[in-house]
């Protein structure tokens, strides 16, 4: 094995496979190398143990259903898909490909990577697959009350501490605000989800990716794009997770609609984007409503602060927290004009 050396234990993982190495270099959290096979990625696992078969077995489907730029997992030579070095530390390899991350920053890269999404989407449903990861699937009221549980903890913490730092002040004024609105919308969600059995049934769902972010979407460089007619591959599918498809598009929308101070011409023009490619129901809009007015946010800020030893608090998380109350407005009003635009539903929560 030529090339630089990285992690001689991990890079040792890779004589369990059959392929040649020519050389090993070191990218973020992994071991990439390239080999007789083509460019691959050796990465820790750290899923379930069973979830990796569900993961192969959705990567293998969404081929089959033609949308083919998306990694594989490698069998060693046992046959396979976890390997282990001699600290029993788990491994998996996968294709990758010769790219760079999607440019946020870029419109026309974002409008693709949605387009992308909707395609990847259409070749997600996995028909006819049981196994036990495809029977869980994922029910969002249990994911925020979950949040709101935490949220609680966490206001009873603040209230009770005698010596408050600036950022805690600050956080618990305004902490009942973002709180009652959480409790509000997963209030409206248990009440949705009950009046409508469709909107979490298998009908509903595909197998979303579950971590569909920019570094997880790659703009293939001008070769691979050239051999593959395609310029966007997805890789990263560990969260993959049965759910109604607009957790994917939530997730993309969010990062962006943030960054953009909650531009109504971004987020109209992705979602047309999304549905050109695949026709949203208006189960789909109501969902993505739900999960765009969760502060999600906010719980994040709370969080981080909450185990991440509250002796120093960086200043950053206070930005954040300023950052956010600085574009609430911003974010209510695209809700509303949301809601006018796709709304053939009614809400109250503001």
């Amino acid at each position: 094995m030529g090339g630089i050396h990285v992690n001689d234990r991990a890079v040792s993982v890779l004589e369990n496979y059959d392929i040649d190495v020519l050389r090993t270099w070191k990218g973020r959290g992994a071991i990439l190398c390239d080999s007789n096979k083509g460019l691959l990625i050796l990465k820790e696992y750290v899923g379930p143990k069973d979830k990796i078969f569900f993961q192969d077995a959705l990567l293998n489907s969404i081929k089959k259903q033609g949308f083919y730029m998306v990694e594989s997992i490698l069998k060693s030579k046992d046959g396979e898909l976890v390997v282990y070095d001699q600290d029993k530390m788990p491994y998996i390899l996968k294709t990758y490909f010769d790219g760079r991350e999607c440019n946020i920053r870029d419109t026309k890269e974002c409008i693709q990577a949605v387009k992308t999404l909707a395609c990847l989407h259409n070749a997600s449903d996995m028909p006819g697959f049981q196994g036990s990861y495809d029977d869980i699937g994922f029910k969002i009221d249990k994911e925020y009350e979950k949040h709101n549980k935490e949220l609680r903890k966490v206001r009873k913490f603040l209230r009770e501490k005698s010596q408050k730092t600036n950022f805690e002040i600050f956080l618990l004024k305004h902490y009942d605000y973002f709180f009652d609105l959480a409790l509000q919308v997963t209030e409206e969600v248990r009440f949705y989800l009950r009046e409508t059995p469709s909107a979490h049934g298998k009908k509903s769902c595909i197998v979303c990716h579950g971590d569909y972010q920019y570094h997880n979407i790659l703009v293939l460089n001008g070769s691979a794009a050239a051999q593959t007619n395609n310029t966007f591959a997805v890789i990263n599918f560990e969260k993959c997770v049965r759910d109604n498809p607009v957790r994917d598009l939530y997730l993309f929308m969010r990062k962006l609609l943030e960054k953009s101070n909650w531009s109504e011409e971004l987020g109209m023009t992705l979602l047309e984007a999304y549905s050109s490619e695949r026709a949203m129901s208006a189960e789909d809009y109501i969902q993505l409503y739900y999960r765009l007015i969760y502060p999600e946010k906010f719980w994040k800020i709370v969080n981080f602060y909450y185990n991440s030893g509250k002796a120093w608090i960086p200043g950053r998380n206070l930005e954040k927290l300023e950052k956010l109350l600085e574009q609430e407005q911003d974010k209510v009003k695209f809700l509303e004009n949301y809601k006018s635009t796709y709304g053939r539903f009614s809400f109250e929560i503001y």
